[in-house]
């Protein structure tokens, strides 16, 4: 089994209410920011990582996705049947993504600085880790709302309370994910039990970032790309 994480998933299946008329007739996504889907932003980030394999959750106006990746290496896990959150649709994506840790990343942020998953491959450390979360101090934390959602020890250790901010992006050992009772559940529950054992870290991200989860925050990532 690898212990250094070559597959990623993208989390696509949203429904984006809080985007309004943005999402009425497209997914998330799709909506687009300087000319550009939000998933062809984060694909540049998966790409220029040299990923090895690539998954795209999808469930809401799914088949739109479907046709936009169609044709690249994208593997799509389809949830149209149902919608699983971030932990079941992880779960369901397993055989598309092979054992051991893999990547994650949310398709409704905006990055720029450092790409962000080669400042989680390089922070990796399977001996002392089962995830780890790249994370915003508040302050950079553009367009998100909030008190912030993890404390942070000298060490890089989490615990949960108001401090840094979760970016959407991770590296996560899955092992235990299949104990998780329903078919339906967040991360987060997997996250809790990485807190008690002392296994849930962060690594700060130093560039610029925005959660694009809201039509108002369309310009402000459009600024801060320049």
């Amino acid at each position: 089994m690898r212990t250094t994480p070559e597959a990623l998933m993208l989390f696509a299946a949203g429904f984006g209410t809080r985007m309004g008329e943005l999402t009425r007739n497209r997914p998330k996504p799709l909506v687009e920011v300087a000319g550009r889907p939000l998933l062809d932003h984060a694909l540049d980030l998966v790409r220029a990582a040299g990923m090895g394999r690539i998954v795209a959750n999808t469930h809401y106006l799914g088949a739109q996705i479907e046709e936009h990746l169609a044709g690249s290496e994208v593997l799509i896990s389809d949830e149209s049947d149902e919608i699983l959150e971030t932990g079941g649709g992880l779960r369901k994506a397993l055989p598309l993504l092979g054992a051991g840790p893999v990547f994650t990343l949310n398709t409704d942020a905006i990055w720029t600085g450092p790409n962000v998953i080669q400042t989680l491959r390089a922070a990796w450390d399977p001996n002392r880790m089962d995830a780890l979360l790249a994370l915003i101090p508040p302050g950079n934390a553009v367009g998100h709302r909030g008190s912030g959602d993890f404390s942070c020890d000298p060490e890089g250790r989490l615990s949960r309370g108001p401090g840094h901010v979760y970016s959407g992006a991770q590296i996560v050992n899955p092992a235990g994910i299949e104990t998780i009772p329903g078919k339906s559940f967040s991360l987060n529950l997997l996250w809790d039990r990485m807190i008690s054992q002392g296994r849930l870290f962060g690594v700060v991200h130093s560039g610029g970032w925005c959660d694009v989860g809201r039509p108002e925050s369309i310009p402000l990532a459009e600024a801060m790309m320049g």
